[in-house]
C-alpha cells in the first residue's frame, strides 16, 4: 500500500545544491534515519516518505473493525524535511550553521535534536559511530566550534578580541549534574532580576577545535544512560554543551547552546508502577512540553515566557528572551512500521513547535494564556495546553498537570531532606571535637565542676536534638509527598494497547 501511495505522487527532488539558507528566527527541520541492519534482517517496512523538500507523510497502517487493511497517511510541513541519503554537513549547513553568527553580534543561539531513541539525535550531534566509538569531529557540536574558530580570525569579527570556552552538563530526574567535573551536582539559582545561573558549574577555556572535541569526549562518556527496547544504551537525560564567547574583562558577549534531549519516548513512562521510571519519565515529560511552550511563546513574542515549569527551560532562560535569540529544531525519525507511533509522537511535537501543517499560512495559532500570576510557569504551561486543545489528546492527560505539580514537591521535599541531613552531619562533627574536649576535661581536672559538665552537653544535646527534630519534620514531608505522587499517578492514564 505504501508502494502504491508513492508510485501515484509527482515527487519534487530533495536537492540542496542550488538551496538559498533562509534567515529564520525559529527553524524546524526533521531528519529520517536509514533502516538500519537490524531493520533490514526483521524484513521492517519504511513507513516515512519525503514528498518535497518541507514535507514528510507518515504512513500508519490500520485495520478496520472487519480487520481489512487500510493506511493512514500524516502530512507534515516543516522548514526543511531531510531523507536518509542527507549527511550531518548538510543538516547543520540549514540549521546551527545561520544563526552562529547571532553570539559573534552579542546575541543567544540554540541547536536542539528531538526524537526517539535510536533515530539518530546522538549521531546528528555527536558524529558518526564506529560500532561503540564515536567520530566527534563529524557532528554538529564540532562543526559548530570550527566554525566559531574560523569567525574568531575573520575580518569582521577579530577586532572584538573574544576568548571561548565550554560548558558540559547533563540534567536528569530535574537536577544537574557537571559532565566537566565528574558528574558533581551543581545547584541552579535565580537571581532578583531574573538572571540564571548554575553554580560552580565548569567553564574550561579551550584555544582549539580539538579542545572543543575533547571536552565533548570526555563529557559523553559520564552521561546517563539506560536501556529500552529501542536501545540497549539510550540516554535518559538531556545533554547541554554550550560555546561561550566572553571579552577580555571576562564578560559574557554570546552563547551557543546545543542540547541533545532524552529520548521522547520515556517522556511516557509517567504510568509505570515503577516510581524511578515513573519520576523520571514525568520529569522528562514536563521538560518537553515546557520546552516547546517556551519556543511557541517566543515565536508569538509573549510578554511572559514560562522558562521556570522546568529545570531544562529554567537553564536555557536566554536562548528564549529577547531579539538576539535564535532556535533551531532537528527532530529526529525512525523509519520503521516498529517505531511509527513514536515517529509520529515525534512529527506531532515538532509541528506544534512551528505551528505549520497542512494549510500553514492559513493556520492561525491559539492564544497564550492570561494568567495573572506569572510565577507559577507550570499553571501557565498546562493552560497554554488546554488552550491549545491538547488536554485529552495523547499528548497530555487531563490529571498530568497535577502529576507534574505532585512530583515537583516531592524533589523540593527531597532536596530541603538532603540539605537537612548534610547540615546535620557537618553540625555533628563539631559536636563531636566539643563533646570530646569537655570529657577531656573532666577526665584530666580532678577538680572539675560536674554541673559545669552538665550544663555544656545539655546546650549540645539540645541542638541536636532541634536538628533531629527538624529532620524528622522534613522526612515526614517526603513520605507524605511520596504517598500523594503514587496516588496522583494511579489516576493517570496508562498507553492503549496495540491491536
Amino acid at each position: 500500500m505504501i508502494e502504491d501511495y508513492r508510485a501515484e505522487l509527482d515527487v519534487a527532488p530533495l536537492s540542496f545544491a542550488n538551496e538559498i539558507v533562509r534567515d529564520h528566527r525559529i527553524c524546524v527541520c526533521v531528519r529520517k534515519r536509514p533502516i538500519n541492519k537490524k531493520e533490514k534482517k526483521a524484513k521492517t517496512v519504511d513507513v516515512l516518505t519525503l514528498p518535497s523538500r518541507d514535507t514528510m507523510t507518515a504512513h500508519e497502517p490500520k485495520h478496520k473493525v472487519d480487520l481489512t487493511k487500510y493506511l493512514e497517511n500524516h502530512n507534515f510541513h516543516f522548514d526543511y524535511t531531510f531523507d536518509e541519503n542527507v549527511n550531518n554537513a548538510t543538516v547543520y549547513k540549514f540549521t546551527a550553521q545561520p544563526i552562529i553568527k547571532n553570539i559573534f553580534d552579542g546575541g543567544f543561539a540554540t541547536c536542539f535534536a528531538y526524537g526517539q531513541t535510536g533515530s539518530g539525535k546522538t549521531h546528528t550531534m555527536g558524529g558518526d559511530f564506529s560500532g561503540k566509538d564515536q567520530n566527534f569531529s563529524s557532528g554538529i557540536y564540532a562543526m559548530v566550534a570550527r566554525d566559531v574558530f574560523d569567525l574568531m580570525k575573520s575580518q569582521q569579527y577579530n577586532h572584538l578580541d573574544l576568548k571561548v570556552s565550554c560548558s558540559f552538563f547533563e540534567i536528569y530526574g530535574g537536577k544537574v549534574f557537571d559532565l566537566l567535573a565528574k558528574r558533581a551536582k551543581r545547584r541552579v539559582l535565580e537571581d532578583g532580576k531574573s538572571v540564571v545561573n548554575v553554580v560552580d558549574l565548569k567553564e574550561t577555556p579551550v584555544l582549539s577545535v580539538n579542545s572543543v572535541l575533547n571536552a565533548i569526549k570526555d563529557g559523553s562518556a559520564v552521561r546517563t544512560s539506560g536501556q529500552t527496547s529501542a536501545n540497549a544504551h539510550s540516554s535518559r537525560s538531556h545533554a547541554v554543551f554550550q560555546i561561550i564567547l566572553r571579552n577580555q574583562r571576562s564578560k559574557l558577549h554570546g552563547k551557543f547552546s546545543l542540547i541533545d534531549l532524552a529520548g521522547n519516548e520515556r517522556g511516557a513512562d509517567t504510568s509505570s508502577a515503577n516510581r524511578a521510571t515513573r519520576l523520571e519519565g514525568a520529569e522528562i515529560n514536563k521538560s518537553l512540553l515546557a520546552l516547546k511552550e517556551c519556543i511557541r511563546a517566543m515565536s508569538m513574542k509573549a510578554m511572559h515566557i514560562p522558562f521556570r515549569a522546568s529545570k531544562l527551560t529554567q537553564v536555557l532562560r536566554d536562548s528564549f528572551i529577547g531579539e538576539k535569540a535564535r532556535t533551531c529544531m532537528i527532530a529526529t525519525c525512525a523509519p520503521g512500521q516498529n517505531s511509527v507511533e513514536c515517529t509520529l509522537n515525534t512529527l506531532r511535537y515538532a509541528d506544534r513547535v512551528k505551528e505549520l501543517g497542512p494549510g500553514a499560512k492559513k493556520k492561525q495559532a491559539p492564544p497564550l494564556p492570561n494568567i495573572e500570576n506569572n510565577d507559577n510557569d507550570l499553571a501557565y504551561m498546562h493552560q497554554s495546553l488546554r488552550s491549545q486543545g491538547m488536554i485529552g489528546e495523547e499528548e497530555e492527560d487531563p490529571e498530568m498537570y497535577n502529576f507534574h505539580q505532585a512530583v515537583d514537591m516531592l524533589q523540593e521535599a527531597q532536596d530541603m531532606l538532603v540539605d537537612e541531613h548534610q547540615q546535620c552531619i557537618s553540625e555533628n562533627k563539631e559536636y563531636l571535637k566539643q563533646e570530646e574536649g569537655i570529657l577531656q576535661r573532666v577526665e584530666q581536672d580532678v577538680d572539675y565542676d560536674i554541673e559545669d559538665y552538665a550544663r555544656a552537653l545539655d546546650v549540645i544535646l539540645q541542638r541536636k536534638i532541634n536538628r533531629l527534630k527538624t529532620m524528622q519534620d522534613k522526612l515526614n514531608k517526603v513520605r507524605s509527598q511520596l504517598h500523594k505522587e503514587e496516588e496522583i499517578s494511579k489516576t493517570l492514564r496508562r498507553p492503549a494497547k496495540k491491536r
